[in-house]
């Protein structure tokens, strides 16, 4: 695996948030004084003291009719651990009040909320963010978050999702970083450091938690829930990266996952919880079910009661159980009678406990309370930066056909933009799924910016819905024909619906625009108008037809709050795009999984086009299909900008390494570096991505792998010479004998503006 510490060497913002501090080693949770409490503590606590502690309890569970009507009462006598969804510096008080004063000993509660992509502040959907390929701004953004929620006595976040999602119909890849281990790794670690800041008794920070560990975004088919079939070598090499960045930034908690992995659930896999994460990592923190897994134990086969769930879980190395009922339930009994070893509740206990230690709940467990109880206000300036992260997330993927006139930036002199399409005025929808106690309310919508704009300006907006995001009732289409043809040129918001269609539980099977939204664009296009389509998702759809009938495409996912502003100011030039995908485009479902890192074949399709007769018959044998082209319709890492980037041929410091001298670290890195030039009119951002190859391994290796990116920003004639560090930890991998180490290979190095692009030079490592 490879080492975590390298991105922050390869990753350079420029945007110096204004939200965070220099940075100091990340906090950790093995302090000495801290062990020494919870020992003392943990000799004074009863059995069912100590289980309380891996009882977790959601308020949606707390209601009439609930397993749980009688929680406060429960929380006065010391019976829960921690709760989540129970918000509001009074409301959590009045709760921690009662475990503080009423319990026996006096352990504090713990709060958690699912705080995703901002608290009261919704920034854009992580997939989105991750889209601006600037660990920086998502650390900013994660601690804009942090204090906002802790300001109302949250202190622990289910977040950042960090698995690796490379199937388009999975709904849960809106949550996290994309197809890509070294991507996904940065962002992992840059979220932990946001959230939990330098100090975890800091009162605005909160505690992280990295899930769903481990494969969850594997599911096969990209259905919601389902199993996960992976190797060792893939599980190392591609999904456990992110977890070990988040672990190593000082993660506090880790979510297991809802899937089974190679036939075991993840709430209950010892391979994962105790091997990989306690024995091979020592992750001291907490390790918490997701939200009824551990009773889901009995559906997976593997247990055949809550007995059996509780024991297996616990033997695993799961410390809570979110919601499953089951420790509550069992856990005493099964102590008691011998089957569970005290030790490994007092284990579960302790993690806990070092928690709330570290977090500063036994000594300030109380949040303040504002003396006019009301929904707090949005900070200016978090409102502000909201709209800077999302107008570096979008992601250009047209503009103008090839070799003709750009149609973005829009002209200063456009008179008449018609708006059409469900998603223009959705304020709903900007916030996308996840959303904390953000509040559409908030939202600056694209039809309340862009009108605001156009007025100013002596322009005007002609809008018209055009149709639902889920439907096929057209009655709406002839009132946007009507407005585009009034038009200088249309804009069009199209795309999925944020809640329904996305996140959890929200799998697609069909990855093109919902309802009859094609139909509209079609309609819309025929009138000949210049056309922008302003893409709304959080997934990469498909959009072969726009990408052959549309001149200029904006992927814009769910941008938050300040969603009209940023598109407003990048449609108009005030910002340049510079988001950059990091998920591949599909050209079609069938394609899914679809990842840019993959391995060779034997009989590689090497261009061949089989939907472009005439072709040799023999060009069939190839690994292909008949009614597609392999390359995705937009590759990994790829993204326009209203400029144009040159990059010089590389430079590399030696044409040879040492494998054994880099395995023992007595080997000089390769330094490796080109000049990129800004060869356009206009001021501009580009992500500059490194891509290493190498062929003669003991295992096949992916064709390219991104292993550095930076973002640079350049003046119109501007040039800067970019290097790249090239040592073990980008060169190593899981060999035949599954040791994580450097052997002799052909390596060929890319720098460039994508996965597809780029310019390159070979090395070489001999033993």
């Amino acid at each position: 695996m490879r080492s975590v510490r390298l991105f922050f060497l390869v990753v350079a913002s420029a945007c110096l948030c204004p939200f965070l501090r220099a940075q100091d080693p990340p906090p950790h949770l093995d302090d000495p004084i801290i062990e020494q409490r919870i020992t003392k503590l943990l000799g004074q606590m009863t059995l069912e003291e100590k289980i309380a502690q891996t009882v977790h309890y959601a308020n949606s569970s707390t209601g009439p009719g609930s397993p749980h009507t009688d929680y406060r009462e429960q929380t006065a006598q010391g019976h829960v651990g921690s709760f989540e969804n129970i918000t509001g510096a009074a409301e959590t008080n009045a709760l921690q009040r009662l475990a503080v004063e009423k319990s026996r000993l006096h352990i504090p509660l713990v709060f958690a909320l699912d705080v995703i992509h901002g608290y009261r502040t919704i920034f854009p959907v992580p997939l989105a963010m991750a889209s601006t390929w600037d660990p920086e701004l998502v650390e900013g953004a994660s601690r804009v978050a942090a204090r906002e929620a802790a300001s109302e006595g949250i202190r622990w976040t289910f977040s950042p999702m960090v698995d690796i999602a490379r199937d388009a119909r999975w709904g849960r890849i809106v949550e996290g970083a994309g197809e890509d281990p070294y991507l996904g790794s940065a962002m992992a670690a840059a979220y932990v450091r946001g959230y939990q800041g330098t100090r975890l008794d800091d009162p605005q920070s909160i505690l992280a938690c990295a899930k769903h560990f481990v494969g969850y975004g594997a599911a096969e088919a990209g259905r919601e829930y389902n199993s996960v079939d992976i190797s060792e070598r893939a599980l190392r090499q591609i999904y456990l990266p992110p977890f070990h960045a988040a672990v190593e930034a000082g993660a506090g908690s880790v979510m297991s996952a809802f899937n089974s992995l190679n036939g075991v659930p993840a709430v209950a896999n010892p391979f994962t919880l105790t091997h990989i994460l306690r024995e091979e990592w020592k992750f001291p923190g907490i390790v918490i079910s997701d939200y009824g897994s551990v009773a889901e134990t009995i559906a997976h086969g593997i247990a055949i009661d809550g007995k059996t769930a509780a024991r297996k879980s616990i033997l695993a190395g799961l410390d809570v159980d979110l919601e499953g009922n089951i420790y509550s339930r069992h856990l005493a009994e099964l102590v008691r009678s011998g089957i569970v070893p005290e030790a490994a509740v007092d284990q579960a206990a302790r993690r806990m406990l070092r928690v709330k230690f570290a977090l500063g709940l036994f000594d300030h467990p109380y949040t303040s309370e504002p003396s006019t109880p009301a929904k707090p206000k949005l900070d200016p300036a978090h409102v502000e930066f909201a709209r800077t992260i999302a107008e570096r997330s979008f992601v250009l993927l047209k503009n103008g056909e090839a070799g003709g006139n750009a149609l973005l930036p829009l002209a200063t002199d456009v008179h008449t933009i018609a708006l059409i399409g469900p998603l223009a005025d959705s304020a709903s929808d900007m916030l996308g799924p996840w959303r904390a106690r953000g509040d559409a309310a908030d939202v600056v919508t694209l039809r309340t910016a862009l009108a605001s704009h156009m007025q100013q300006a002596g322009g005007q907006v002609i809008y018209a819905k055009g149709t639902e995001i889920l439907t096929a009732e057209d009655s709406g289409f002839a009132e946007a024909v009507a407005a585009a043809r009034q038009s200088d040129v249309v804009l069009m918001a199209l795309g999925e619906d944020s809640l329904w269609m996305s996140a959890e539980a929200a799998s697609r099977a069909h990855l093109g625009l919902p309802g009859n939204q094609q139909q509209l664009l079609e309609a819309v296009a025929a009138t000949g108008k210049p056309l922008v389509l302003i893409v709304f998702s959080g997934r990469p759809l498909t959009l072969n037809w726009a990408a052959a009938h549309v001149p200029a495409i904006l992927q814009a996912w769910f941008p938050g709050v300040q969603a009209g502003p940023a598109l407003v100011r990048t449609l108009f030039g005030d910002v340049n795009p510079s988001g950059k995908l990091t998920v591949s485009m599909p050209r079609d479902v069938g394609q899914e999984p679809l990842y840019y890192d993959e391995l060779n074949t034997g009989r590689p399709s090497d261009g061949i086009d089989l939907t472009r007769p005439p072709h040799d018959k023999i060009e069939k044998y190839h690994s292909r299909y008949v009614d597609e082209p392999n390359a995705p319709l937009f590759p990994f890492g790829y993204g326009l900008s209203y400029t144009k980037f040159t990059y010089a041929p590389l430079q590399l410091s030696t044409s040879q390494l040492s494998a054994s001298g880099l395995n023992q670290s007595s080997q000089q890195p390769l330094h490796v570096s080109t000049t990129v030039r800004n060869a356009g009119s206009r001021a501009g951002d580009e992500v500059v991505e490194l891509y290493v190859r190498l062929r003669g391994t003991s295992v096949a290796l992916p064709m390219r792998q991104l292993e550095g990116f930076r973002r640079l920003t350049l003046a119109p004639g501007e040039s800067k010479r970019v290097e790249f560090t090239i040592g073990r930890d980008e060169l190593c991998f899981w060999n035949i004998d599954m040791q994580n180490m450097v052997e002799t290979a052909s390596a060929t190095v890319w720098v460039g503006p994508s996965s597809a692009e780029g310019q390159s030079a070979d090395f070489t490592i001999t033993q």
